[in-house]
């Protein structure tokens, strides 16, 4: 696949990527050892972990990680510091932690809606305050996963459409505060993307696919790929005077379908 980036882009960077076991964030660790990244990996299943760093190791990466949750800063802090005693100063954090179900918001308990919240919000907030003591000054990049819920209201979504709203204003408030260090704060927003447990759920059958191709402008799903080179890229010195920015990785989903 032709790429824009120079082999081996990440090279001597050290990075630390929360949620990246599976799916859009799996991709993400993939994409960064294959350019010859340092890369650290923490998600709840221990066994997730560990598959992941001996698939990143065996295509020739540096990978370690550890098992823990988002919404625990304790756990996620000790993981920032394992990360950075390993790999030296962090160059790039991802915090791509995300959890999602459909629910009308009468029908939802306060703790379905709580959980949410501390997985997409908390979780990114714990994700980013540990780093910071460990962050490479000046230069260090960090990407949130958001989602076009925080821009459009969705039925059923209500929780996430209030979290990942949290997650976008947080983005730009850490832009703000950290940007006098040389640190850059920012967020992606993917869109529907191929072969995530997130498409299976929404999309099980191909008419079902139908449906959400037509709200996309292209009328296309995304590839894992495409966020991964979006993260490449604000990782990356060609990203040095870009923060506080939300990139809409989407296909133009957040724009709506247009129609009346």
């Amino acid at each position: 696949m032709a790429t824009i980036f120079k082999p081996d882009c990440m090279a001597d960077r050290s990075v630390f990527l929360a949620g990246a076991t599976s799916g859009i964030n799996l991709g993400i660790a993939e994409r960064f050892a294959e350019e010859g990244a340092r890369v650290f990996v923490i998600s709840r299943d221990a066994e997730k972990v560990a598959r992941t760093v001996d698939t990143l190791k065996a295509s020739g990466g540096q990978a370690a990680g550890t098992a823990c949750d988002v919404r625990d800063y304790d756990a996620v802090d000790a993981a920032v510091k394992d990360a950075a005693d390993q790999f030296g100063p962090l160059d790039f954090v991802l915090a791509g932690a995300a959890g999602n179900f459909p629910a009308a918001a009468i029908d939802m308990s306060a703790n379905g809606f709580r959980t949410v919240v501390d997985i997409d919000l908390m979780g990114t907030y714990n994700v980013f305050r540990a780093s910071h003591p460990h962050l490479r000054k000046p230069g260090a990049s960090l990407v949130a996963i958001t989602a076009p819920q925080a821009e459009r209201p969705y039925v059923m979504q209500s929780h996430v459409c209030a979290a990942k709203a949290g997650v976008n204003m947080l983005v730009k408030c850490l832009a703000l505060e950290w940007g006098p260090e040389g640190v850059r704060v920012n967020a992606i927003s993917p869109g529907p993307i191929e072969g995530t447990e997130g498409m299976k759920r929404l999309a099980p059958t191909p008419e079902a696919e139908a449906a959400v191709k037509a709200n996309v402008a292209l009328r296309a799903l995304g590839a894992p790929r495409d966020i991964a080179d979006g993260c490449l890229y604000l990782a990356g010195d060609e990203a040095r005077y870009v923060t506080g920015t939300i990139l809409y990785i989407d296909g133009g989903v957040v724009l709506g379908n247009g129609r009346f």
